[in-house]
């Protein structure tokens, strides 16, 4: 299921939301025109380490992805839900959670993966942080949802208060079968981010208050 958009008024412009994917779509492009040997070493570089963290990748990371359909699930992601945690939060406000739910999430996975030496790129955790803060600001939406059926494409309105429970508990499901090997994982998908993103983004979302213009601004639909 990939989430296209929801069905909230918003009264500012994501500015912050059209900045990161910007920033993102340009370091992924200057990856992809790295040779190998040169691309591995940004991505070990920027690049979280569990192995050897060092304290501002846990920034870094968040803009570096391994692949066209990473960059492009993230991006799709952060746009469906972000437009309306940045409107309700406040474009600045909104940047710092961003981050630091990223940062948190790359924290979960260094404690999950202990001594791995695969780099731990992507805004996955830092977007699972942008689903908790929907679910507890709009539990009433509808998520306008891209599903496939086998060989069919269709789209469905599936209420927010499914559609982002059902995704953490898949993330919970595939995290609790990686646990075996996340000491000697090489690569893959990481989970522990995922679910760390998410409780952050719960609990960091009721101490970031609502800017006033939402009372009275100007109703805008991008």
């Amino acid at each position: 299921m990939f989430p296209l958009r929801d069905d909230q008024p918003r009264y500012s412009r994501p500015l912050v939301c059209v900045l990161l994917i910007v920033v993102n779509a340009a370091v992924f492009l200057h990856e992809m025109q790295l040779e190998e040997f040169s691309r591995n070493f940004f991505i070990g570089k920027y690049g979280v380490v569990p192995d050897h963290l060092r304290l501002y990748t846990l920034v870094t990371s968040q803009f570096l992805h391994g692949g066209w359909l990473h960059i492009i699930g993230n991006m799709v992601f952060l746009w469906a839900f972000g437009r309306s945690v940045e409107d309700s939060m406040g474009s600045w406000k909104f940047l710092w959670f961003y981050l630091t739910c990223g940062a948190v999430a790359c924290l979960a996975q260094v404690f999950a993966t202990e001594g791995s030496h695969a780099p731990l790129i992507g805004a996955s955790g830092a977007i699972a942080g942008v689903m908790g803060a929907y679910v507890v600001r709009f539990p009433h939406a509808q998520i306008r949802t891209l599903v496939f059926l086998f060989i069919f494409i269709t789209r469905f309105d599936i209420p927010a208060l499914f559609f982002i429970p059902y995704w953490f508990v898949m993330q919970v499901i595939n995290g609790a079968g990686a646990i075996g090997y996340s000491s000697i994982s090489e690569g893959g998908t990481a989970w522990f981010a995922h679910i760390g993103g998410f409780l952050a983004g719960l609990a960091g979302s009721m101490w970031v208050g609502t800017p006033r213009r939402r009372r009275w601004g100007r109703n805008y639909r991008w």
